[in-house]
């Protein structure tokens, strides 16, 4: 019964010591820590947005970028996830690390990225996802499996033997934190949760009861 599932966490804690100068910092060390363990896809995050109407709505993307701005992933501009975005720029981040009893939430604000910058990471893809780009009207509504099949091959031949170039409406967004919780299991559900939160003098953190 799902009621009976239970593991208790005890692979660590989390102190103020352990802390690092600035979440970006402290991020990096985690996604370190995370890609020695080998968790699958460790970069993988839940984003979540807001419509104008109030739904809230959460999908899995990959972190493909991360600097002092904030956290980078890649989409279709005219997806329902930008749609959102565009309308409010508020959006929240998780990075689900079960494996290591950890995860990190990360809230901030959603910007478009340049179109030097999504070029340069749309040339990075592989061919059959910049190919897909092209033939996937993400999140409309299709009638069944073989439209995007067809549209696939159509996109397909229409390049064949030349460089797939960016198509417009695809790109990337930054999200610059305005706190980012790092979250450490511990027995008793007695977990470590450690906050920065941006403040006009510099990042300041302060510990959440569990």
């Amino acid at each position: 019964m799902l009621s009976e599932l239970r593991r208790e966490y005890a692979a660590g804690g989390l102190h103020e010591s352990d802390l690092l100068a600035d979440p970006i910092a402290m991020f990096e060390s985690w996604m370190a820590d995370a890609e020695a363990a080998g968790l699958h896809e460790p970069n993988a995050m839940v984003v979540s947005t807001v419509a104008v109407t109030g739904e809230p709505a959460a999908r899995t993307v990959l972190l493909k970028g991360l600097s002092a701005r904030g956290f980078v992933f890649f989409t279709n501009y005219d997806s329902r996830k930008s749609a959102e975005l565009a309308a409010n720029s508020s959006c929240a981040l998780l990075f689900p690390w079960h494996a290591l009893e950890r995860q990190v939430r990360v809230e901030g604000t959603a910007t478009r990225l340049g179109e030097a910058e999504n070029d340069a990471y749309f040339a990075s893809r592989p061919r059959p996802s910049q190919l897909g780009a092209w033939a996937s009207p993400q999140s409309e509504i299709i009638r069944e499996r073989a439209v995007l099949d067809e549209r696939y091959e159509q996109i397909t031949a229409r390049f064949e033997g030349q460089e797939v170039p960016r198509p417009e409406h695809w790109g990337g967004f930054v999200v610059e934190p305005d706190s980012v919780e790092f979250w450490q299991g511990r027995i008793g559900r007695m977990h470590d949760r450690l906050r920065y939160r941006g403040t006009e003098g510099g990042w300041f953190t302060e510990r959440l009861a569990p």
